[in-house]
């Protein structure tokens, strides 16, 4: 095969041609390690939102004043619990938020009115629109047994929880975590 010297490329087309070939080599290469980093950023927030850091939706009304449907809180994994908290836990295969009322050996006591009381002592709860029994169907006054919580939904009249047996006291084991922030939507986040 013959080419004539007026068909070779110049010097500078070669060297356009070879900047082209370079520059999307840096291109692909910006573009992979992107990708990459992306990547693996991911995966670190997985894994801290899974381990240490849940984040949960929550749905129903039986939180509100305090919390409402399709907010997003986070969750902190961690033991020692205090009354007046608020608490993620497993129950049938769901995760269901409330308020920890009571505490391993305290006694919980319901007035009609749905007046509370813990050991004798009437607690202040700011946190409910008004206080109801709502659906209560154990024995009151009621003791919390050992490792377990006594929690109730701040939406009395709403709420299905520590006051019935198919609920009943939560394990500790079965606590994902207590709320801390409740991070959607933006214009109400909120640090409990």
């Amino acid at each position: 095969m013959n080419i004539s010297p007026e068909e070779l490329p110049s010097a500078q087309a070669l060297k356009a041609e070879l900047d082209r070939v370079r520059s999307r080599r840096s291109f692909l290469k910006l573009l992979y390690n992107t990708v990459a980093s992306l990547i693996v950023v991911a995966a670190v927030s997985v894994l801290v939102s899974m381990l240490f850091l849940p984040v949960l939706r929550v749905t129903g009304t039986s939180m509100s004043p305090t919390l409402h449907n399709d907010e997003l809180v986070v969750c902190r994994r961690m033991g020692g619990f205090e009354r007046g908290d608020i608490i993620a836990f497993y129950h049938n295969n769901k995760i269901l938020v409330k308020r920890v009322i009571g505490l391993s050996g305290d006694i919980i006591d319901i007035s009609g009115s749905g007046a509370v009381t813990v050991n004798g002592q009437l607690i202040d709860e700011p946190y409910i629109d008004a206080p109801a029994l709502g659906t209560c169907n154990i024995e009151l006054p009621y003791q919390v047994p050992e490792s377990r919580v006594f929690v109730m939904g701040d939406h009395r009249s709403d709420s299905i929880d520590s006051r019935t047996k198919e609920i009943g006291c939560i394990a500790e084991e079965m606590i994902v975590g207590k709320v801390i922030w409740c991070i959607w939507p933006f214009g109400s986040i909120t640090v409990y």
